[in-house]
């Protein structure tokens, strides 16, 4: 495979929105592979929130920019250096949020250089745009109810926001591996709840939507069982809206004020996702059985991506966000 010295690229050169944070490159240098690496071509990268967030509200001088903007791809490996994979393997993976700065590689990019850690093989039965939006969201659903959570087979989750792609995901996981799950996506939740209980309560509570208001787990006591835990998405109050600033005020004391002070009698657990190959391995063998189905919302072509973004801060996205690098693929 004939490797180019330049390519083109979206760059996170400055605070701001996407709009105004970012600028396509056409001249970006292909990086090379430095040893534990691999270089990957790739075909297609999915949108994530944080991506956008960050960019926001990071100021420049914390930020290490410029680099390559977004996290999850999907493509071919160009350049194997000597890991476990073979020039021209399908893949996919993604490059956390903490590399970023310190590599300057990204997602929406024509080439890539990752950790061989950071990538798995693509199951055939599906196609590139699926998979370019699996990684960061599905290990976020994964490492919750699991290392977390410690789910089992037989035991009850509840999951607030199946409609985004972590709870589409969390939902997917606990099917397939036995456990009975309820979704809820909409109205007053606590109050709902309280008022049809469940019996047994709750083993896990996964707020997948990361709601800012704390009164899903301040009376999780009435719903979630003494030895449960409620598990949260890291959540992002509007920084310029006191009211958001107060609720975040409210979840940080609810958190962390022990029950016998009289805080809440339930454990508080937030999931912030990490990169664990056999975490990624277990994901990869649930698609390849057909038992995840990656979620798409929309598909956006490479010179697009600002309207991409636009479509991703409307909220409304009901799956993976997905950008096309290669223009051709499916």
């Amino acid at each position: 495979m004939s490797i180019p010295s330049t390519q083109r690229a979206w760059l996170v050169q400055k605070s701001g929105a996407p709009s105004k944070g970012l600028a396509l490159k056409h001249d970006h240098p292909v990086p090379k592979p430095e040893p534990g690496d691999v270089l990957v071509k790739i075909q297609a990268a999915a949108l994530n929130p944080v991506g956008y967030k960050l960019m926001r509200l990071i100021p420049n001088i914390m930020s290490g920019r410029p680099f390559v903007a977004e996290h999850d791809f999907t493509g071919v490996v160009a350049d194997a250096n000597g890991a476990e994979f073979s020039n021209g393997d399908p893949v996919f993976g993604y490059i956390p949020a903490t590399l970023n700065p310190v590599t300057k590689q990204g997602a929406l990019a024509e080439y890539v250089r990752v950790p061989a850690s950071h990538i798995a093989p693509r199951p055939q039965n599906i196609s590139p745009t699926q998979a370019a939006g699996i990684t960061l969201v599905a290990q976020t659903a994964y490492q919750a109810l699991f290392q977390i959570g410690g789910l089992e087979a037989g035991q009850t989750v509840f999951i607030n926001g199946g409609s985004t792609s972590v709870g589409a995901y969390a939902i997917q996981i606990a099917k397939a591996y036995g456990a009975k799950f309820i979704d809820y996506t909409k109205g007053t939740l606590y109050r709902q709840i309280c008022a049809n209980p469940p019996s047994p309560k709750f083993h896990i509570i996964f707020d997948a939507a990361a709601l800012i208001d704390p009164s899903l787990y301040t009376h999780s006591h009435d719903y979630l069982a003494p030895n449960g835990v409620f598990i949260t998405a890291v959540p992002t109050p509007n920084l310029s809206s006191p009211h958001d600033l107060w609720l975040g005020v409210k979840t940080v004391f609810a958190a962390i004020i022990p029950g016998w002070m009289g805080g809440v009698k339930r454990k508080y657990k937030m999931v912030m996702v990490e990169n664990k190959k056999d975490d990624l391995m277990a994901i990869q063998k649930l698609v390849a059985e057909g038992k995840l189905i990656p979620p798409v919302d929309s598909i956006y072509e490479f010179d697009d991506v600002l309207s991409a973004y636009d479509r991703m801060m409307t909220s409304r996205a009901t799956g993976k966000i997905i950008v096309k690098v290669v223009p051709d693929i499916d």
